[in-house]
């Protein structure tokens, strides 16, 4: 009994399979223009997901590809291809393609050349909040309790130091910059530019670490204990800037300090030459719009100086709290570098 229903189902399977994969031209209601529509057991395969599109792709190949010879493969070959092509670009999101100022095509999928600019090296690094108030000394001296168990951990190992703090660096200004929106959406009110002000932030961290990930490897134990300290800060964070913004703000420009502090630690290892001074990735030689020959050395300057940036701006923005006004009140301070 169980042999006989295997044959018939095996049967039904040769007599269905051109209904099952095969591929139909269709005209769009909505578009008013033809369009190519790929039809999978009966279904349109624009209203399933990019899997279905990679299943359609090798299903059909290999079942077609047992049943023709020669020609007739090739043409359902370029068919499967066509149709393919036909379902991607359907929703008109290609991306264009890019270029460099000298007409050399752009490589980087992860920021646009518009969004590249160069580093001010000459903001003042010696700036300080000096603590006054009870939070601004709370946000200070935790700040400076962090310090010592980094310290004891990396030591003088400053590019994974770099790169490891960058995951952390980055969670502030996205926190905040969330919060915003959020409130922005709840009170139906603007943000002055703050929500966008603090996703750069965010962004412009991210793209130290991506920097930094060409000149040190982390090994196992640092990226587990990057799931960790993420984990916790980011969590911390959020609790702390849904509490108070302004202390949220102030811990922020204190740690910046403490980052302009261990950049500066970085370059006196780098002149010492206990650190090989490297040529600077292709990554930031593109994104700071660094000259052809830039060195590990001036990655550190330009990060460095993005470090102080961030510290004023989170300093700024606790200041305003700290006056009774909202950030909303005072234009943010966007494309600050």
């Amino acid at each position: 009994m169980a042999m006989m229903m295997m044959r018939q189902s095996r049967s039904r399977m040769v007599s269905m399979g051109p209904r099952l994969f095969s591929s139909v031209t269709g005209s769009g209601s909505g578009s008013g223009s033809g369009s190519s529509v790929v039809v999978v057991g009966g279904m349109n395969i624009m209203d399933n997901d990019w899997m279905a599109v990679r299943n359609y792709a090798s299903t059909t190949t290999s079942t077609v590809g047992q049943a023709l010879q020669g020609g007739e493969m090739e043409k359902e070959k370029k068919k499967v291809k066509e149709n393919i092509g036909a379902v991607a670009s359907y929703w008109g999101v290609q991306p264009g393609k890019l270029a460099k100022k000298d007409g050399t095509d752009w490589k980087w999928s992860c920021f646009r050349p518009w969004e590249t600019y160069q580093a001010d090296l000459s903001i003042d690094l010696n700036k300080h909040h000096v603590p006054v108030t009870f939070m601004d000394k709370l946000a200070y001296w935790t700040v400076k309790s962090l310090r010592w168990p980094t310290d004891l951990f990396f030591q003088r190992r400053y590019g994974c130091r770099a790169m490891m703090l960058e995951t952390v660096a980055a969670v502030p200004g996205m926190v905040g910059g969330l919060l915003l929106h959020c409130k922005s959406l709840r009170r139906f009110e603007h943000s002055g530019g703050w929500i966008k002000a603090l996703l750069e932030e965010a962004e412009n961290e991210r793209m130290h670490l991506m920097t930094f990930m060409e000149v040190a490897k982390p090994q196992w134990y640092e990226r587990a204990l990057v799931f960790t300290v993420q984990g916790v800060f980011f969590n911390a964070y959020f609790l702390g800037y849904m509490i108070s913004p302004k202390f949220a703000h102030r811990v922020v420009g204190y740690l910046e300090e403490e980052a302009i502090h261990s950049y500066t630690e970085f370059l006196k290892e780098l002149d010492k030459g206990n650190i090989e001074n490297v040529p600077a990735p292709a990554i930031a030689i593109d994104y700071w719009q660094m000259p052809a020959g830039s060195t590990l050395r001036d990655v550190v300057m330009v990060v460095r100086a993005d470090e102080a940036h961030h510290r004023d701006v989170n300093h700024f923005a606790s200041d305003i709290h700290y006056q009774g006004r909202e950030l909303r009140e005072l234009p943010a301070p966007l494309g600050y570098h």
